[in-house]
């Protein structure tokens, strides 16, 4: 889970200061012209925090669970960031206000 967690963040890291919006999905396969309609420098801060807070959460998950011995955790930590940070990350990327 460690490994997710640092993928996580290393994507996020990808993704908006290393401008890789190919890991985006759908935004590659657009036109020029419908790209040109999103603000993507936004859509990719949205990617770097969500990212970052999956992450953290999984990492956070794996600390307490190794302190208090409590090796489900790691787990729901796991399953928390997922189904929190999945939907939040389509939902809020999708949205109206990161079209131009």
């Amino acid at each position: 889970m460690l490994i997710t967690a640092i993928l996580f963040i290393v994507f996020g890291i990808l993704i908006k200061y290393g401008k890789m919006y190919f890991l985006i999905a759908g935004y590659n396969t657009m036109s020029k012209e419908e790209k040109e309609k999103y603000n993507i420098e936004e859509i990719a801060t949205v990617f770097k925090n969500v990212m970052f807070g999956m992450g953290f959460i999984i990492i956070l998950g794996l600390l307490v669970g190794n302190i208090t011995e409590n090796w489900a955790l790691p787990n729901y930590a796991f399953w928390t960031a997922m189904i929190i940070g999945i939907p939040y990350l389509l939902f809020e990327s999708n949205s109206k206000k990161y079209k131009k």
